[in-house]
């Protein structure tokens, strides 16, 4: 990924903050076949190895997991994004000397990806998972409320995966580059849009 050194992010645990805040990643693996991506929910445990491990699953039918793997995996966490006009800056006024961008967080995430059909193993990584995502509900579902002869079922249809982090890579682009008036004149311009998703970004604008 192309990082303009005032975009790196580079300290462990904002990386994985920024990882876990994604929610849903995007697996990618180069194969004979060619490069093939699977859109999944993944957890990231970050004690285990130097940089964290993620685990996750997919189907059965899918055949990623089936392809050989050549070299390292590539999982992608997109964070909050949103356009910029540059009639939000003050130096259009000023000079007209500007262009419009796109804001955006970005983590790439490559290892070595390990496939496995293990049962013990799987549920455990469903689990996990489950618990993550119902965590914050009033009442949680658990993977228990389902009847152990249906999730077994389940289980049957899934592959899980485990990938060591070897190597991250972090890109908070939030108008940096720009002076002080034209990041106010960002945030406030998304601050007032109608998307939710550009007023989540509006505070991420440094002042």
């Amino acid at each position: 990924m192309y990082i303009p050194p005032a975009f790196r992010e580079s300290e462990l645990p904002v990386l994985h903050e920024m990882m876990q805040a994604a929610r849903l990643a995007n697996l990618v693996t180069a194969t004979p076949s060619g490069l093939i991506c699977t859109p999944l929910p993944l957890l990231l445990d970050p004690g285990e190895e130097e940089h964290g491990v993620l685990y996750g699953h997919l189907a059965r039918a899918n055949s990623q997991w089936k392809e050989p793997v050549i070299g390292d995996a590539l999982a992608l966490f997109n964070g909050p994004d949103a356009y910029v006009t540059p009639s939000w800056y003050a130096t259009k006024q000023e000079t007209g000397k500007v262009v419009p961008t796109w804001n955006y967080i970005a983590v790439h995430a490559y290892g070595p990806v390990e496939f496995f059909e293990d049962a013990d193993r799987l549920l455990a990584v469903v689990t996990r998972l489950t618990e993550l995502h119902e965590r914050p509900r009033a009442q949680p579902w658990a993977v228990s409320d389902a009847p152990p002869e249906f999730v077994k079922a389940q289980l049957r249809g899934i592959v899980g995966l485990r990938l060591p982090i070897a190597r991250l890579e972090g890109k908070r682009k939030m108008s940096q580059n720009r002076g002080a008036a034209d990041r106010a004149g960002v945030a406030a311009g998304l601050a007032a849009s109608a998307d939710a998703n550009d007023r989540g970004v509006a505070g991420l604008i440094p002042p």
